[in-house]
């Protein structure tokens, strides 16, 4: 297929768009898939349970535009109230909602350079200035660094993706030192380890804290993503929402992701599985002599000093197993592995032990 890249028919600007790459979705059976970040159990029975007892004939009635029920779900969990609640279709959709309608100002916005790589796309799009904040050598962020004149803050915690996060005492300094802008924190991780940033929500009307059931609560199949903040910063974002698409979230999608927001038992026992996986894997790649920065998500980002990181993702994928890597400057020599089942992480790891076992290839700088 050749690719297409202008045409007469699209709208000024739209040629120069970059456009957001997602890992890859392999269309056979038989793969070790470590490379889109998404939990290797299955859902919760009372969730799925839920999504099978709406499939009658209210399907020809629109959903609820507000997802009041489920709005009002979160709320409970966070100890707010669900005009502090914003729903969307995917965290993806929620963000590019408040790029839209809670970035767009004189100022720049900032973020990490090494980040969530959607984030430029939506500045594409709409048009807003922006500038890339360096992570420290050791790929942290300092908040020190945000400390200047902004037109709004979006910082994924645990950072994606090398999984490191910021401790809440770090986030309120960040918030304290940016009043008069938006600061969003995209928490789409922070259940495998971080500290969420919802219990300054109402110490804070700048903050936007943003969650997504694709990870943590294993609906990524669902598409189902959701903000919490000052109801000021919500009803902003239901403006946008409501000039795009009023019924965003469907049925099924709010029966679900209900039922699992409820059912923090089988959140705790994956979450609690995976972060086991996650030190265990870590743990044996050293032994092979990976270097592997400290992560509270559901991935870990690896180099290894003898073995370029492309190379690598090259013999991993001939033997049937999906790793990312990042073809960008300062990380094109770390893997980003997602942590799958034990029984793939043992697959992972016996893998990597015939590769690195090879005759070393050309010298690796971190």
């Amino acid at each position: 297929m050749n690719l297409i890249t202008s045409s007469p028919f699209w709208s000024t600007g739209i040629d120069k768009l970059k456009a957001y790459v997602p890992g890859e979705q392999p269309q056979t059976d038989g793969w070790v898939k470590l490379n889109t970040n998404e939990m290797p159990y299955p859902p919760s029975l009372r969730a799925l349970q839920a999504i099978r007892d709406v499939v009658n004939e209210k399907l020809r009635l629109y959903p609820d535009p507000s997802g009041n029920a489920l709005k009002a779900a979160i709320a409970t969990q966070y100890g707010l109230s669900p005009d502090h609640v914003f729903l969307g279709n995917g965290s993806d959709e929620v963000l590019g909602h408040i790029f839209l309608g809670l970035l767009k100002h004189e100022q720049p916005i900032l973020y990490p350079d090494i980040s969530y790589s959607f984030y430029p796309v939506w500045c594409g799009l709409y048009g807003i200035d922006f500038r890339q904040v360096p992570l420290t050598e050791r790929f942290e962020v300092d908040v020190a660094d945000y400390k200047v004149p902004n037109g709004g803050i979006v910082l994924p915690n645990p950072n994606a993706p090398t999984g490191i996060a910021l401790p809440l005492s770090k986030l309120r300094e960040l918030l304290e030192a940016n009043r008069t802008s938006v600061v969003v924190i995209d928490e789409a991780y922070v259940d495998f380890g971080a500290e969420s940033a919802v219990k300054l929500i109402p110490e804070f009307d700048n903050l936007l804290v943003v969650h997504t059931l694709s990870k943590s609560r294993a609906l990524a199949g669902l598409r189902v993503g959701y903000a919490m903040g000052h109801p000021a910063l919500i009803e902003g974002l239901a403006r946008v929402k409501d000039s795009f698409n009023s019924y965003p979230m469907d049925r099924l999608a709010l029966a679900g992701a209900q039922v699992a927001i409820e059912d923090t038992v089988y959140f705790e026992k994956i979450t609690h599985a995976v972060m086991q996986s996650r030190e265990w894997l870590t743990a044996e790649m050293a032994k092979l002599g990976f270097e592997t920065l400290p992560s509270s998500a559901n991935f870990i980002f690896s180099h290894h000093p003898r073995h370029p990181a492309a190379w690598l993702l090259a013999q991993l994928r001939e033997r049937r197993i999906l790793v990312r890597y990042f073809a960008k400057p300062r990380i094109d020599g770390h893997l980003r592995i997602s942590i799958g089942t034990q029984h793939e992480c043992e697959a992972l790891v016996a893998a990597l032990q015939q590769i690195v076992s090879a005759e070393p290839t050309v010298e690796v700088s971190a």
